[in-house]
């Protein structure tokens, strides 16, 4: 069940069952030549689409726009200051606790959140340590969409060292699965980009001109993201699952 589909007696007999929900989190931010600006909100969001189909379970508004300072040197790209990602989260975290649900696991398509969402989670956990509150601690996770072990083995096999860490085949192949009406056909010089690190926009722009960090999103394709969505999605739905089950 999506939430921005629900009403809110349904989310309220939701409720009597289970007290998990799933918030997809991502970013607005270049992602080369040929990735679509959307690409972090869009992966999370495909793939907490499909496990609400697989399984009962509520999936939150997606969060799209994330801590991407380091990309503003590229138009189109929005960010959010750490500090007011971390208000966001932790409003949403709190909007969520007040209803009842209990475990709440964000579905992250963004490296740029983890610091924030962790600290966000602190600061939940934070103010009720202060407050001397007894009950249950709420159970919050972060989970990056690529990070499970079938995604990396199958990222590994269809694109080796071409993944690279940003503008990565994996995600815009998934990207493009979601929207084969928004497929990009680019050249890139060269296939595969330089790496590096990565400081403010300027400093971006200058060392990665075409926004790529180490990928050839060259190899991405709509089959790729199909097969790329199904292993995300075997991977999740274990993780959640556990996460649930946790006391």
């Amino acid at each position: 069940m999506l939430l921005h589909l629900a009403v809110w007696p349904e989310v309220e007999e939701y409720l009597k069952t289970s007290s998990a929900i799933i918030v997809p989190i991502g970013s607005t931010e270049q992602h080369g030549p040929n990735g679509l600006i959307g690409t972090d909100a869009i992966c999370p969001t495909a793939i907490a689409h499909e496990m609400a189909r697989r399984i009962t379970v509520l999936i939150g508004p997606t969060l799209s726009v994330g801590m991407a300072q380091h990309h503003l040197g590229f138009p189109g790209t929005i960010a959010l200051r750490p500090s007011t990602l971390l208000a966001l989260v932790g409003d949403v975290i709190e909007s969520l606790l007040r209803h009842g649900f209990t475990h709440v696991y964000f579905l992250n398509g963004h490296g740029g959140n983890v610091a924030t969402i962790n600290t966000a989670f602190s600061e939940v956990w934070s103010s009720a340590s202060f407050a001397g509150r007894d009950g249950a601690a709420p159970r919050l996770k972060l989970r990056n969409w690529w990070m499970g072990p079938a995604v990396r083995a199958l990222s590994e096999e269809l694109f080796g060292d071409a993944e690279g860490s940003h503008a990565t085949p994996a995600e815009v192949s998934l990207s493009w699965y979601a929207h084969p009406e928004a497929v990009k056909t680019v050249s890139m010089s060269p296939e595969q980009a330089d790496t590096g690190p990565i400081r403010d926009a300027a400093d971006y722009r200058r060392s990665f001109p075409d926004g790529r960090i180490g990928s050839n999103p060259g190899l991405a394709s709509v089959e790729y993201g199909q097969r790329i969505l199904a292993a995300a999605v075997d991977d999740t739905l274990a993780d959640f699952t556990a996460f649930t089950e946790s006391t």
